[in-house]
């Protein structure tokens, strides 16, 4: 017998699209999409570093999420070969295996190389796709390349089929219409999927809060042969390595007004040397000139071609104009030409860059103004071709900071999509779509993983907090010895680095000093076990914590700062004679004071009460108080003796009692 369900006890089939990078931010591009036991990844790209990460040289999506679930990963799908979305495969494939990368050949080309320098190409497969082909990854993920437009040749979006329907993710895109390699965008095919349907968009925020379309990549050539042509001596030029499109143009000009080119920067090297190696950029080989010997020529035959166009510390760039890089020096006749615009966070980095080229007297051409650089992201007339060619029922916008991704849903309403078939999502949000709804479930794991300059080495919150301590408010090493019984036995050595404080050594001493005190009266025992005749157990780390925080503490109420504290606790033996310091000397001091002032009262006190007798004053009328214990003999009136304290006083009753 078969018992019928109810369609709410029928679970329908459910895609979950899972954003682990790249939404409320610029960067670090990963989405991770799975149906059934099949997960695959589209894009795992890098971010930078912001201004507060101290020593951090690369910024990635957590991936503990894939980690956990490496043995339902299928394959990874790439879209084009930038950084924001190729750069963290190599670090990925150190902690999960991916058993197949699809990609553009370009993309593939610089990943093999990453994945090379980082010793993990035997944890993959690559290979390479060409416009319309379609790749099956699992059982239930189906995807078409759909050849775009964007700033790197060989770039696509992707008609992914599922068994709830067919989802376009676009990858990063503009519509550009005079593409400089001639590789037009494949509207027709993102107009087919349209007609049949397309349940869900995913599309580039980027450029979401700009008005009209993107300028095509063109629209710089111009103004670069311009400034080129009426520069009297050397160029000097920078701009994204992997922007290959603008390099060819720069390529070509060089070519046009005979100049060399001097490559500077190894990711402009590699980059290069791929995109020529697959006919992505054509020119003779006789037209580079090694840096070396590029500096034999004249510099009205030269151009330097570099990184550093986003201020990176250690790009050729950078280090030119802090005349530290071995080859190149800045002259005052140099023309030095940014033809790019700054990433979000690195502003304040190119800023600089710009004001220690001026100062050493160097042209240099930046800005909007000179337009001499356009976007590779559409704006919102883009965006608005995309939504109509693709007319999807639900609509969720990814690739971009908060606020554009909320202009970008509002451009989706103005094109016709409900705000109830809208979802605003952050990283880790899941994005449930069955083939007649779209809802937010749960949350995975996301966040950041920090790398330093190795990219191995993994930066924690622990060590960024402290480096962002060290950098604000300085550093405090404590040394403190402690013996086994739980008291000092020698005065704290305090030293300070990078710290701005009033406070003399003297001072700080004493603080340390009264805060170990303090911890060993109160905590020690805590701290410690004591076992039958043998030698206590000490929790020493337990000690250097608390000492820590209450230095900490100390500091942060008397000089308002923050540092770093470092405690280094050296135990001695039991028995170790316990160090007197300036806390217990204070202490006595304060004693003998008291004890000097008690000894002039007491004599005061003495000559009144014998003044007093001499009056026959009652006793029995006066009440007595006591504010010392120390005392002396006094007669009253008789032969009676009897002991007054140093320091009583005297009041009729009456008074007292009123």
């Amino acid at each position: 017998m078969t018992i019928s369900q109810s369609p709410e006890q029928i679970k329908k089939p459910t895609l979950r699209v899972i954003p682990l990078g790249g939404l409320h931010e610029i960067g670090k591009n990963t989405c991770v999409f799975e149906y059934g036991d099949d997960l695959m990844l589209v894009d795992a790209g890098l971010a930078f570093p912001s201004d507060g990460m101290h020593g951090v040289n690369v910024v990635l999506p957590d991936t503990s999420y894939l980690q956990e679930n490496q043995r339902r990963i299928r394959g990874m799908i790439v879209t084009h070969g930038h950084e924001d979305h190729i750069g963290g495969i190599p670090h990925h494939l150190k902690n999960f295996t991916i058993p197949v990368i699809y990609g553009p050949r370009l993309a593939m080309s610089m990943l093999e190389g990453k994945m090379e320098e980082a010793g993990v190409t035997d944890r993959t497969v690559i290979k390479t796709v060409n416009p319309r082909e379609t790749v099956q990854v699992g059982q239930h993920f189906k995807v078409e390349f759909i050849r775009n437009t964007h700033s790197i040749a060989d770039s696509f979006s992707l008609a992914i089929t599922t068994p709830v329907g067919v989802i376009i993710f676009t990858g990063d895109f503009k519509f550009d219409h005079t593409p400089v390699d001639g590789e037009y965008f494949d509207i027709q095919r993102i107009a087919h999927y349209g007609e049949r349907g397309v349940l869900c968009l995913f599309s580039d925020s980027t450029n979401a809060e700009l008005p009209g379309f993107t300028s095509p990549e063109r629209a710089v050539f111009p103004n670069l042969a311009r400034h080129i042509g009426q520069a009297k001596h050397r160029v000097i030029l920078t701009t994204f390595a992997s922007s290959t499109h603008r390099v060819a143009m720069i390529l070509e000009l060089a070519l046009k007004y005979g100049r060399k080119v001097g490559l500077l920067g190894r990711s402009m090297l590699n980059v290069i040397s791929k995109a020529r190696e697959l006919g992505y950029i054509r020119c003779p080989d006789d037209l580079f000139v090694p840096i070396k010997q590029i500096r034999d020529l004249p510099d009205r035959e030269t151009l330097l071609l570099m990184t550093g166009s986003q201020g990176e510390p250690l790009a050729a760039l950078s280090r030119i104009s802090r005349g530290e890089h071995p080859q190149v020096q800045v002259k005052p006749t140099d023309t030095i030409i940014f033809s790019a615009s700054p990433i979000p966070g690195n502003t304040i980095s190119v800023v600089h860059t710009i004001d220690r080229l001026m100062i050493l007297g160097a042209k240099v051409i930046y800005g909007k103004g000179e337009g001499i650089h356009v976007s590779g992201h559409g704006s919102q007339e883009d965006e608005k071709l995309m939504l109509a060619l693709a007319r999807p029922k639900y609509f969720v916008p990814v690739h971009g900071e908060h606020r554009m991704l909320v202009a970008h849903a509002k451009t989706a309403h103005s094109m016709g999509v409900p705000p109830d078939h809208t979802l605003i999502i952050d990283n880790g949000d899941i994005v449930e779509l069955t083939c007649d709804s779209i809802r937010k479930g749960d949350t995975v794991k996301s966040g950041i993983e920090l790398l330093d300059a190795s990219r191995n080495g993994i930066v924690d919150s622990r060590v960024l907090k402290e480096r962002q301590q060290l950098a604000q408010d300085g550093i405090v090493t404590v040394l403190a010895v402690i013996s086994m019984d739980g008291h000092i036995t020698a005065p704290p050595r305090i030293n300070l680095r990078g710290v701005v404080t009033t406070a003399d050594h003297y001072k700080m001493t004493s603080w340390a000093e009264k805060e170990i005190i303090w911890i060993l009266d109160n905590r020690w025992k805590q701290l410690t076990r004591n076992i039958e005749g043998k030698v206590p157990e000490v929790d020493w780390v337990g000690v250097q914590r608390e000492i820590e925080v209450a230095i900490q503490r100390r500091l942060r109420r008397e000089l308002q700062v923050e540092p770093l504290i470092i405690c280094l606790v050296q135990p001695a033996p039991i028995g170790t004679p316990e160090y007197k310091g300036s806390v217990q000397s204070e202490t006595d001091n304060r004693i003998a004071v008291r004890n000097r002032i008690a000894r002039d009262t007491s004599t005061k006190e003495s000559t009144r009460s014998r003044e007093v007798v001499r009056l026959n004053v009652p006793p029995t009328d006066d009440i007595i108080t006591t504010s010392s214990t120390t005392s002396i003999p006094a007669k009253v009136g008789t032969d009676l003796e009897f002991e007054i304290p140093v320091g009583r006083t005297r009041r009729r009753r009456s008074a007292a009692l009123s």
